[in-house]
């Protein structure tokens, strides 16, 4: 080949290459170009699909394209964790996961994937307070009743969770700790299932995030006893908080963040964490998360890293603390 032709091939890749180059970068910048999926780790009717809902609407509003929920329940939110993490990731598969997955790597013994390495940290979405519920049917009375009854009964009470491992099985295992009792986990494939059934009367109570309960609570079908932590939550405040019921150290929050599949590109990243931050002080976004007792935490994704660092070291000594295992 001649020096002509060899420069001709030469900056023949060379331009295909910068073609490929603007493409990719003009495809970036155009986030979000199509419809994004948002992988949700649970059964409809559940905690995270309280918040994942109105997120959606707000983002469609917002970007004029759709964000599409895609449940994907099962084995305490790993399956639909799983799932995401070996997405493609170009920034149109995102992952709505929760404290759960803080608690998983502790409990599950073999996961293939790695709620750290294998995803991005975008944004913590919603924090909100765990809350003992009850069906009053099965459980009457107000919090010192339940608990007398609870320790007259070891055992003969049950507690339904969204799964082994969730926050609401921890949630369950550690106020057994702190109060001496024996209360039958009864694990589903999602807290929209479990709710279901308490509500039913099939199991007495959950102690469950305020995110999905809160609708069930405000309409009677279940009553809620305690709000986990120091003080009552403003969208309850007839309710007691644990320290006021002698429990002070027992607070549990149920939070739900934002995760990418790892890969995907930085400016996209941006481009999704700045969306998200522009879908908070949205007035119909405000008032969803209000009618559930939650906060929009406004962390960095450096910081929610960090916080989803510490969650699970905090849920690794919890499970150890409690022998917590799967059922």
């Amino acid at each position: 080949m001649t020096p002509t032709l060899q420069r001709r091939g030469v900056l023949r890749a060379g331009a295909a290459a910068l073609a490929g180059l603007t493409f990719r970068a003009q495809a970036q910048s155009a986030w979000p170009a199509k419809p994004v999926t948002l992988i949700v780790p649970f059964p409809a009717g559940g905690g995270t699909d309280a918040f994942a809902r109105p997120l959606s609407a707000q983002f469609s509003k917002q970007t004029g394209k759709t964000l599409v929920i895609d449940n994907r329940g099962g084995a305490g939110g790993t399956l639909g964790a799983s799932i995401a993490a070996k997405a493609q990731p170009d920034g149109y598969t995102l992952f709505m996961g929760a404290v759960h997955h803080a608690i998983a790597p502790s409990i599950y013994p073999r996961l293939d994937y790695d709620i750290e390495k294998d995803f991005v940290p975008l944004a913590l979405l919603a924090n909100v307070p765990q809350v003992l519920v009850v069906n009053p049917k099965n459980v009457p009375g107000n919090f010192a009743e339940f608990l007398a009854k609870v320790r007259a009964n070891p055992g003969k009470l049950n507690y339904g969770s969204a799964g082994g491992g969730t926050s609401h099985h921890l949630a369950g295992e550690l106020f057994k700790l702190q109060t001496k009792t024996f209360i039958t986990h009864i694990p589903y494939r999602g807290a929209g299932p479990a709710l279901q059934d308490l509500m039913a009367g099939n199991v007495d109570m959950m102690f469950d995030g305020l995110g999905s309960s809160a609708n069930h609570i405000k309409g009677g079908r279940i009553k809620a006893l305690m709000v986990s932590g120091a003080k009552r939550n403003a969208a309850f405040p007839d309710v007691p908080c644990a320290a006021e019921l002698g429990l002070p150290d027992y607070t549990v929050t149920t939070w739900y963040g934002l995760w990418a599949p790892k890969g995907t590109p930085a400016d996209v990243q941006a481009r999704i964490v700045d969306e998200v931050h522009r879908l908070g002080p949205a007035e119909e976004l405000k008032q969803a998360w209000a009618n559930n007792g939650a906060e929009f935490p406004n962390l960095t994704p450096v910081q929610f890293g960090a916080f989803v660092n510490a969650e699970i070291k905090r849920w690794a000594a919890v499970v150890k603390a409690s022998g917590a295992k799967l059922d």
